[in-house]
């Protein structure tokens, strides 16, 4: 059976996560995370420990990445550790729901940020937004270079918005932000800080996409450990640096009471020009975190069919470009159907805290197969064990339960809609024993 090239370094990597990472987000998140937090200290550490809890789960992820480097991720380390049923039903998540809705998303916000400069129809801005996952989609069937190339460019583009933004801030800011009143949300500190840490862990997801091309990363054992530390670590960084000029500029009570917190920033430091510079930042951070959700999720669905658990031909690789073709085209397909239809908006709500049941999962993940595999070769270990997986087990633990509390409703068609892969799995597994 083919397998797909290693084709990528660790600087291709390291920019796949990096650019997934920072999406929309930044420019947004800050706003609502000063908004809970209310002090400069709070919503600095709520930031940092975002990063930390992100690390501690990358630490885990990375010791599977490195020991089993195949294409699927998450699909094929949940397989190995419980049972194929759970490396399915995260497959079955990531490409019925969760990958397409983060696509269509995206897509959609890139055509709102572009209305910055032109005015069309809603129908024109659905078709764009088609359009725009078509084009990558496209890119990335073309080769893994083209799309690993299509992101460096796209990442190093973001970042330097970003370092712009920080250095109108930090530098260029001439007075004190006025006194702005902001309505703080009710409820006590501790659960406003749990509210924030979620908001920063939603901004701080996508540092274990490069392990749904582990197949195709060069020296595995070393490039995915290290690429999903660096990209963390270089996020961190800048997600602290935006908020330290976020703070300069118009100050927590300010940021607080902004809905478009980059935007309104830009205008301080750079005047009008800054609101359009800020529309081209959010269209390029959009399109650079869809680049590398296109460019890695289709990997899933690939898995899947390589693994005899979906129709054959989607874990087809093209004999000229090297890429699974097919899935991706089917990805972007059901993509473009959630983008033309709006349904994307509330899929994405009832299955953000999916993710991190599987997360917390590929975690303890870890705990088990250095008990029941001791010998498996793991080039590299988690840093900690077995204290950081733990320790990232139990906030995923906490994560999932709070949800459950605080919107049972959501929570509960979140996990209908993972269950509903259960009799499709049924249905596979039938098939491949056929």
């Amino acid at each position: 059976m083919p397998t797909l090239p290693r084709t990528l370094g660790l600087f291709d990597s390291t920019m796949i996560n990096v650019g997934t990472m920072i999406g929309s987000g930044v420019f947004l998140v800050p706003g609502s995370v000063a908004l809970y937090l209310m002090a400069p200290e709070p919503v600095l550490l709520v930031w940092i420990l975002g990063g930390v809890v992100s690390v501690l789960g990358a630490l885990a992820m990375a010791e599977l990445g490195a020991a089993m480097p195949e294409a699927g991720g998450q699909v094929v380390y949940l397989a190995e550790a419980y049972s194929p049923i759970f490396g399915f039903l995260y497959g079955w998540t990531a490409f019925t729901f969760i990958n397409p809705a983060s696509i269509a998303a995206l897509a959609v916000a890139f055509v709102s940020y572009l209305g910055f400069f032109m005015t069309f129809d809603p129908l024109t801005a659905k078709i764009i937004a088609i359009g725009s996952i078509a084009l990558l989609t496209g890119i990335n069937c073309l080769g893994v270079r083209a799309g690993a190339t299509t992101q460096n460019v796209l990442t190093i583009l973001k970042i330097l918005v970003l370092l712009v933004l920080v250095i109108a801030g930090l530098v260029f800011s001439s007075s004190a932000p006025a006194a702005v009143a902001a309505v703080v949300p009710e409820g006590s500190f501790a659960s406003r800080f749990a509210l924030a840490m979620v908001i920063c862990l939603w901004a701080y997801d996508g540092w274990m996409e490069v392990t749904y091309v582990g197949g195709e990363v060069r020296d595995p054992g070393r490039n995915i450990p290290r690429s999903i530390v660096l990209s963390l670590v270089i996020v961190i960084g800048v997600y602290l640096l935006v908020n330290a000029a976020l703070m300069v500029t118009l100050g927590v009570a300010g940021m607080a009471a902004s809905t478009a917190v980059a935007s309104d920033a830009a205008v301080a430091t750079m005047g009008t020009v800054g609101a359009a510079f800020v529309a081209v930042g959010v269209m390029v951070s959009t399109m650079g975190t869809n680049n590398g959700i296109i460019f890695t999720t289709a990997r899933a669905p690939y898995a899947l069919a390589q693994r005899g658990y979906f129709m054959k031909w989607a874990g087809a690789i093209h004999p000229r470009f090297q890429t699974p073709v097919v899935a991706m085209v089917l990805q972007g397909s059901w993509a473009s159907v959630m983008a033309l239809t709006g349904t994307f908006n509330q899929l994405a709500t009832y299955v953000v805290f999916a993710s991190f049941v599987f997360y917390g999962m590929s975690a303890a993940g870890v705990l088990v197969l250095r008990r029941r595999k001791p010998d498996m070769p793991r080039p590299y270990k988690t840093w900690g064990y077995p204290v950081t997986p733990m320790l990232f087990v139990g906030f995923s633990l906490w994560l999932v339960g709070s949800t459950i509390v605080a919107a049972p409703v959501d929570a509960a068609i979140g996990l209908g809609m993972i269950g509903l892969g259960v009799p499709v799995f049924v249905y596979w597994k039938h098939v491949r024993s056929g």
